[in-house]
C-alpha cells in the first residue's frame, strides 16, 4: 500500500512540474521577447506605424521618425540599463532637452516617456496609453517627430525611450 502511495504522489509531483507556469495576472507566464538585430528597422516602424495611427484616432496629424530623436532615445534607453532605473534623467543629469540638444535636433521636445519591461514595444505602447501623462506625450498635436529607441540587456529586460518633437 505504501507503495502505491508512493508511485501515486510521484506521479503527481511529475505532473504538477508539467503544468503551465501562470504569471501574477494568473495568465500563463510568457518567455521573455527577444530582438534580434536585423529587427531594429522593423521595429522602429511598427511603432511609429503604430503611434500614427492612435494619433489619428485621436484627431492628431501624424509624426515622422527623426534620426537625431532615434539617436537621443537610443542614448537614454543605455543609460537607464547602465543606472538600472527607468528614469528621465542621465547619469550625466542630463535631461530630455539636453539629449535633444545635444544630438542637434532644430525642435523643441515635446516629451519623452520610458519604460523598463521585459513586454514587446507595442504591449509597451498600450501600457503607456493608459496612463493620461505619457498618453499627452504620444498623442499630442504639437509633436511633428518622433525618435524611438531601446537596449535589451542579456536577461530579456527592454528599456523602451519614446521622444517627441516639434
Amino acid at each position: 500500500m505504501t507503495r502505491i502511495l508512493s508511485l501515486f504522489l510521484a506521479l503527481f509531483v511529475a505532473l504538477a512540474a508539467c503544468a503551465p507556469s501562470t504569471g501574477p495576472d494568473g495568465k500563463p507566464a510568457k518567455s521573455a521577447y527577444r530582438i534580434s538585430p536585423g529587427d531594429r528597422g522593423k521595429l522602429q516602424f511598427r511603432m511609429l506605424d503604430s503611434v500614427n495611427a492612435l494619433r489619428s484616432a485621436a484627431g492628431s496629424s501624424p509624426v515622422q521618425l527623426d534620426s537625431k530623436l532615434n539617436a537621443a532615445a537610443a542614448t537614454h534607453a543605455r543609460d537607464m540599463s547602465l543606472q538600472n532605473r527607468p528614469w528621465h534623467f542621465g547619469s550625466d543629469g542630463s535631461s530630455p532637452i539636453d539629449r535633444i540638444n545635444r544630438v542637434g535636433y532644430p525642435g523643441g521636445l515635446v516629451g519623452e516617456v520610458i519604460s523598463e519591461t521585459y513586454e514587446t514595444e507595442l504591449e509597451t505602447l498600450a501600457a503607456w496609453m493608459d496612463q493620461p501623462d505619457t498618453r499627452r506625450v504620444i498623442i499630442s498635436p504639437d509633436a511633428r517627430n518622433m525618435g524611438f529607441a531601446w537596449h535589451q540587456e542579456k536577461n530579456g529586460k527592454i528599456w523602451w525611450t519614446l521622444v517627441t518633437g516639434s
